[in-house]
């Protein structure tokens, strides 16, 4: 039997259909640990093999490395630019924050050249958080809209950690201007509240992508980075988890993938990728699930350990995974 190919979701009302796994380039810039270019560009040849379409990246990930390690990528995919989708960001820099409308219009330019395109197809504030959301809304998407205009861009997207931030862009933005967000760290089995937020992103045709579903490595058997923001009871709980499913034969990672992949409401599930192993293991538990569905049982035991802890989020303004 065949496995089956990566599900296609559409991106809210873009026309777009991304896979369900999509491939995060943060990690190509070396921001976890040097990777080289020869293992980014295997990785994002294998990933186009094996079905994924969408790759997703900013100028801030690794001061730039990213973009220009995933546009080597991309040109040794040989394949019309139609075949697969691409999303930079802008607004935030390794020197610092800058939504204004001059930077924003200046960095598609940068970033088109690193990534070796005419254009990209989403074009996303990152982390707007930390910027002035009014700016946002009355300066910075009305100059991503001309851009729009301009050809260089095919979508606008917002990125950022607290929830309330996209309805507040969204109800002061003409409807149809934003077509897309960028959610981390809101939909893993220590935290669902992203759930709570799809029907209003479904009535404004919004497209959902949602990011990190490894809590920036709370739910792998390694567990978080030493500057990982969670609390120590949250830490403690997701390493009671991993332990339990370690003992269990399981994988804690590959669980928690499957979760977030398990909700056809959000288009595609982004998860930091930098070598052909990584990219075999997210496929391989995308197309598990389709054959076999959950596992509820682990499942059940996990979301019973991580119980007391569950919602709990962090401050924004941590780089993520």
């Amino acid at each position: 039997m065949a496995a089956p190919k990566l599900e296609m979701r559409p991106l809210g009302n873009t026309g777009l259909k991304l896979s369900s796994v999509g491939f995060g380039a943060s990690p190509l810039g070396s921001v976890f640990g040097s990777v080289s270019e020869s293992d980014a560009v295997a990785s994002v040849l294998e990933a186009f093999r094996l079905g994924i379409n969408f790759f997703d990246t900013s100028p801030y990930y690794g001061a730039t490395l990213s973009e220009k390690m995933l546009g080597k990528g991309l040109k040794a995919l040989g394949v019309p630019r139609s075949e697969y989708i691409v999303s930079t960001k802008c607004g935030r820099y390794r020197e610092g924050f800058d939504f204004s409308a001059e930077r924003v219009t200046k960095s598609i330019d940068e970033s088109l050249e690193r990534l070796q395109l005419d254009y990209v197809d989403i074009f996303q504030c990152h982390d707007i958080e930390f910027g002035s959301l009014d700016q946002v809304v009355n300066e910075t998407i009305p100059a991503l809209q001309k851009l729009k205009e301009a050809g260089k861009i095919r979508f606008i997207g917002i990125t950022g950690l607290p929830l309330e931030i996209f309805t507040y862009v969204l109800d002061r933005v003409p409807p149809g201007t934003v077509d897309v967000i960028l959610s981390y760290c809101h939909y893993s089995i220590n935290d669902s509240t992203l759930e709570d937020l799809l029907p209003y992103l479904k009535t404004k045709g919004v497209g959902v992508i949602s990011a990190s579903p490894l809590a920036m490595g709370l739910l792998t058997e390694f567990g978080p980075p030493e500057w990982h923001p969670a609390s120590p009871e949250l830490k403690s709980a997701c390493q009671a988890a991993a332990v339990y499913c370690k003992e269990k034969g399981k994988n804690i990672s590959k669980l928690a993938m499957q979760y977030s992949l398990s909700n056809k409401d959000i288009s595609t599930v982004l998860v930091g990728m930098n070598s052909v192993k990584q990219v075999e293991e997210n496929v391989a538990a995308a197309t598990e699930l389709a054959l076999f569905g959950k596992d509820h049982e682990t499942l059940a035991e996990v979301e019973a350990i991580l119980k007391p802890v569950k919602n709990q989020t962090w401050p924004s303004g941590i780089q993520r995974s």
